[in-house]
C-alpha cells in the first residue's frame, strides 16, 4: 500500500513540473549550470535540477507573480547575475506569451541560479551544484 501511494505522489509532483514548465518560456529547455554535458534543469523554480523541495529566487518570483510569465517577471534579474529572467529564457524583448506563439531564442541560463556559479558576482549566494548519487 505504501509503495502505490509513493508512486502516486511521484506521477503528481512530475506533472505539476511540466505544467509549470509550459507557463514560462523555453520552460523544458533550459540548461543546467551544473551540467559539463549540457544537461537540462527540468525544476526551474527550484533549488534541484528535477524540482521539489525549496524554491530558488525565480521560483519565488513565479509564485508572487500568480505562475503567470508577464513583463514584471520577464524584465526581473530574479538570480542578481546581471541578465534578466527574459534575456536567460530566451525572451529578451518580453513577448512572450502561452497563447501568442511569439519566436523564442535560444535560453542561455537558468534564471534562478546565478551564473557563472562561483564567480565573484555570484559567490554571496553560496549556491553549490547538488552532488549525483
Amino acid at each position: 500500500m505504501k509503495t502505490t501511494l509513493c508512486l502516486m505522489l511521484t506521477l503528481t509532483t512530475v506533472a505539476a513540473f511540466g505544467s509549470f514548465q509550459s507557463l514560462i518560456p523555453n520552460g523544458a529547455k533550459v540548461p543546467d549550470p551544473c551540467s559539463t554535458t549540457g544537461g537540462l534543469w527540468s525544476g526551474v523554480g527550484h533549488l534541484v535540477p528535477g524540482g521539489g523541495g525549496l524554491r530558488n529566487p525565480f521560483g519565488s518570483d513565479f509564485q508572487l507573480a500568480g505562475h503567470a510569465w508577464n513583463e514584471i517577471l520577464c524584465k526581473k534579474d530574479s538570480d542578481g547575475d546581471g541578465k534578466t529572467n527574459g534575456e536567460e529564457l530566451g525572451d529578451p524583448e518580453c513577448g512572450w506569451s502561452t497563447t501568442n506563439g511569439a519566436s523564442l531564442e535560444t535560453p542561455t541560463g537558468q534564471p534562478g541560479i546565478c551564473e557563472p556559479i562561483g564567480s565573484p558576482t555570484c559567490a554571496s549566494q553560496n549556491f553549490a551544484c547538488p552532488t549525483v548519487v
